[in-house]
């Protein structure tokens, strides 16, 4: 195995030329500017002190660009990560102590340990239990949620809570002490980035700038907001008039050292470390295939496992929080143009520099500032059409979404994501357990079979074709064993069945033994069972069964074969070989071709050897 293939920046290194550099260099830049406010007030909203945003802005970018198989994903901290690790860490202690920061390392390890060990058991599919309704209604919550966290810094107020109803309360009871110098600082930076959003690219491009460059600088905006706030704070002293600031931020790079081994803080942030991996690898894994895609790239799931992984160990070791992929400053990254994940090593240098040379002037920073910051970067996560559209299109899928949407919003968010998916795989079951199945003919003239509700199609009282519409297993086994006898019970004069099998991708043991019964059921009935389009995979487990040899009728290679020798009068001179062997209609068992001789009777030009192979379900 090459080293690239643990290592990926190995690869990304090959031919890498000074103008891929000076892109990368370029991009690291911008995303510079824009992670520095991010990551103070990311810390900020995860109870953290702010050095801790610019701790995990560091070591787990250089760790993703040598594990990770995005060019363009920006790791680090990130609003949904960070609000998770705020209601993970509120009962284990106060936020911003000494304890808190330190359970916060250990949730970050512990979260980097559980990506590891996914990706090295190559379990990236786990994620797949998150749907995207249940990850859309959570995430729309938890823009909700965030939001409301921080309108009590926009406000001056002291106001706190693990929902929305309790912070409703609380920044109810305290109205009557808001700030009115916070309150315009914060409303005011809300208002200029909501119109730099809105139209500052716009009239950009209006002054001749070009589309890039225009929007590069209107997703630049926060910087100069936190250059005016800083700059208004610390000449007329608003600290001194109840503003509430940063503080004072330790200059200096992050030490390396293990995070606190106590058993019991470790199994009690399991839970949330888990969630939190999964959460935050999908929203990575989905920024990052969306990216690459648009460059003709590829991203290896499981790779990314382990590189979020590394970065959140590298978090947990170096004084950092909780980091996963982040969709503005990734999408800024990929439109500044960087090329490989060196950008975000070097995104990783400058936040090292900024750490070194800008923690002074950061100290006179208005928290209101870094709220709206956060208030308007979580607008985009914020999208409550689509539980409208969602429940137009799929009851089930609507009814997931909503229930996480809620339970998160006035329960907390491990209880909404875990509702949330308890509900999709519920919901899953329910829907699996009653496959759609439907009783199909012949379009005439042709070798296609439709729904004979739905279409004017040829049928024949003495032979029922029922398409089974969905992998056979434990939950629907029965239901199917009710559907056929069913069919059974209202054609009295039925003498076959076929199984129509073309989206049957899996047959379970359940499933078999169902199939067994309702062989055996239809047998006392004088009715024939047979198979058509039994995909290669599951002939190839049922063909050493009992049921295959027990069978009454035959597999048939297609529908239209079935339907040829079961219609037509000259079945006998046209039906395939029997799975195990067994009669047609009438009493009498039908010959089965001999392998030795003549041509096949279904395609009248391949010898019978070939056809006999080829029906008793040996193709794939």
């Amino acid at each position: 195995m090459t080293p690239s293939r643990w290592i990926p920046l190995i690869g990304w290194l090959h031919g890498y030329r000074r103008d891929v550099l000076a892109r990368d260099l370029v991009a690291a830049v911008i995303v510079t500017l824009m992670l520095v406010p991010q990551a103070l007030a990311y810390a900020l909203l995860a109870g953290l002190p702010p050095e801790v945003g610019l701790y995990a802005s560091m070591l787990p970018l250089v760790l993703y660009a040598l594990f990770g198989t995005s060019a363009t994903l920006a790791v680090g901290p990130v609003a949904v990560a960070s609000l998770m690790t705020a209601s993970a860490l509120s009962g284990i202690a106060a936020p911003g102590s000494a304890e808190y920061v330190g359970a916060a390392l250990v949730l970050a390890a512990l979260s980097g340990l559980v990506l590891v060990g996914m990706g090295l058991l190559r379990l990236g599919f786990l994620a797949n239990f998150l749907s995207h309704p249940v990850i859309s209604g959570f995430v729309t919550a938890s823009g909700i949620l965030i939001a409301a966290s921080q309108l009590r810094h926009v406000l001056g107020v002291e106001a706190s809570g693990h929902n929305l109803l309790e912070m409703g309360a609380a920044l109810f009871a305290g109205l009557d002490d808001i700030n009115i110098i916070t309150l315009a600082i914060g409303l005011g930076v809300w208002g200029f980035l909501l119109v730099c959003r809105r139209h500052l690219k716009g009239g950009l491009r209006r002054l001749g700038l070009s589309a890039t460059v225009a929007d590069l600088v209107a997703k630049a905006a926060p910087v100069s907001a936190v250059i005016v706030t800083t700059l208004l704070a610390w000449g007329l002293g608003l600290g001194e008039r109840g503003v509430a600031l940063v503080g004072e931020v330790p200059s200096g790079l992050p030490s390396l050292a293990l995070p606190s081994l106590d058993p019991t803080l470790w199994s009690s942030l399991l839970p949330a470390a888990v969630l939190i991996s999964l959460v935050g690898f999908v929203e990575s894994v989905s920024v990052a295939q969306t990216l690459a895609a648009k460059q003709r790239q590829r991203i290896d799931p499981n790779q990314e496992l382990i590189a979020l992984g590394v970065a959140n160990l590298g978090a947990g070791t170096s004084g950092g929080s909780p980091v996963s992929g982040g969709f503005s400053r990734s999408v800024v990254n990929f439109e500044a143009g960087a090329a490989t994940p060196l950008a975000g090593a070097f995104t990783a240098l400058g936040i090292a520099v900024a750490t070194l040379t800008l923690t002074t002037p950061l100290a006179f920073l208005p928290k209101a500032t870094l709220a709206a910051t956060i208030i308007v970067a979580v607008g985009t996560l914020i999208d409550l059409p689509a539980i409208k559209r969602t429940w137009a299109y799929s009851w089930a899928d609507g009814v997931a979404m909503l229930a996480t949407l809620m339970l998160t919003l006035v329960h907390g968010v491990e209880s909404g994501i875990l509702v949330g998916v308890v509900l999709s795989l519920g919901l899953h079951l329910y829907r699996t357990s009653r496959p759609h199945s439907a009783v199909v003919g012949r379009v005439p003239g042709s070798e296609h079979f439709r729904n004979v509700r739905r279409h004017t199609v040829e049928t024949d009282d003495r032979l029922a074709i029922l398409r089974v519409d969905e992998s056979l297993y434990f939950a629907n086994a029965r239901y199917l064993e009710d559907t056929v006898m069913e069919l059974a019970a209202r054609q009295p004069g039925l003498a076959h069945i076929v199984l129509a099998c073309q989206a049957v991708n899996v047959v379970d043991a359940s499933a078999l033994e169902s199939l067994e019964a309702i062989n055996g059921r239809l047998k006392d009935a004088g009715v024939f069972l047979h198979l058509a389009e039994v995909k290669g995979p599951v002939m190839d487990r049922l063909k050493h069964t009992e049921f295959c040899r027990e069978l009454t009728g035959h597999v048939f290679l297609s529908t239209y074969d079935a339907w040829r020798a079961l219609h037509d009068e000259r079945a006998a001179e046209t039906s395939p070989v029997a799975c195990g062997g067994a009669g047609l209609a009438g009493g009498a068992p039908s010959p089965s071709p001999s392998p030795d001789s003549g041509r096949c009777p279904i395609t009248g030009n391949a010898p019978v050897r070939e056809c006999f192979r080829v029906h008793r379900g040996d193709s794939p």
